[in-house]
């Protein structure tokens, strides 16, 4: 008896090896062509989820697949960009993997998303007389108000904030329009010869695949002993703030349908249905 356990044992690990090295193929597969059609220099991060493998291989079926690439082109401007998209109901005839064939591989539903990097939006214009960009999040009431009026938004005390970003608009609940949001964009400017810190405080919308950057004020940085810019000062910067981002087609011929701000990043969201894999390429 202990010898038959001990033959399952052994069968059973054989056959999960043999799962994970099919998995480990087929994810290979999808990576090399991603890579291609993405035109990126390393290889992308491909999951294939669900267990067992085999039997979503033979059936050619796919709950989940994940695929991730770094440092994308996009626009010629664009150098560093993440695209992630999460493909769901795949359709993938064992033959045509099999022979590195994703020709024929459908998509019944498709998350796609493409992170911008403060980095990449420091080279684009004006963005581009600005040293050291960054990016926080902002809500809406502290952009356009400043801290009395996001403190008397949402019933908290101005000293509450020491970074001057007005909090996250998206935990605080309030917007439920995924297609524009508040930002913070921070960084050295000269006035007058004099090299300032300033927080210019904007609304981003998203208008197709393009993300526009709208400034309404700016604070001076923490290093001076007031946060307030003169008026004349504010119509002299502002435009230095106030962009349009082309951030090319998301793969899989995603609409883009949401922007979101993360930390040093700007994030364009989307979905699709009843897609090809061929479709991955992103406009570069």
């Amino acid at each position: 008896m202990r010898r038959i356990v001990t033959v399952l044992i052994v069968v059973i690990g054989v056959l999960v090896a043999i799962d994970f090295a099919a998995a480990a193929f087929a994810e290979h597969t999808v990576s090399q062509k991603a890579k291609d059609q993405l035109g990126v220099e390393n290889d992308p991060e491909v999951g294939i989820h669900g267990f067992p493998f085999l039997t979503q291989a033979v059936a050619g079926e796919y709950g989940r697949i994940t695929v991730e690439a770094k440092s994308v082109p996009v626009q010629d401007v664009l150098r560093d960009v993440d695209v992630k998209a999460e493909l769901r109901d795949v359709d993938a005839p064992l033959s045509d993997l099999a022979q590195g064939n994703v020709d024929n591989v459908t998509i019944g539903e498709v998350d796609g998303e493409v992170t911008l990097k403060a980095s990449d939006i420091n080279q684009i214009s004006p963005l581009d007389n600005i040293d050291d960009l960054r990016i926080a999040a902002s809500s809406e009431a502290y952009v356009r108000g400043g801290e009395g009026a996001s403190a008397q938004s949402h019933g908290t005390d101005e000293g509450d904030d020491p970074a001057n970003t007005g909090g996250d608009a998206e935990s605080e609940g309030e917007d439920d329009d995924d297609s524009s949001a508040g930002i913070r964009l921070s960084g050295k400017v000269k006035v007058a010869g004099e090299e300032l810190e300033i927080f210019a405080f904007a609304m981003i919308r998203l208008d197709g695949s393009t993300v526009q950057i709208t400034p309404h004020r700016l604070q001076f940085g923490n290093d001076r002993e007031t946060t307030i810019v003169p008026q004349a000062v504010q119509e002299q910067l502002l435009p230095s703030f106030e962009a349009d981002i082309n951030t090319g087609d998301l793969p899989f011929t995603v609409t883009p349908t949401g922007v979101s701000v993360g930390p040093d990043s700007i994030t364009v969201k989307g979905t699709a249905k009843n897609v090809a894999f061929a479709q991955a390429q992103t406009s570069r």
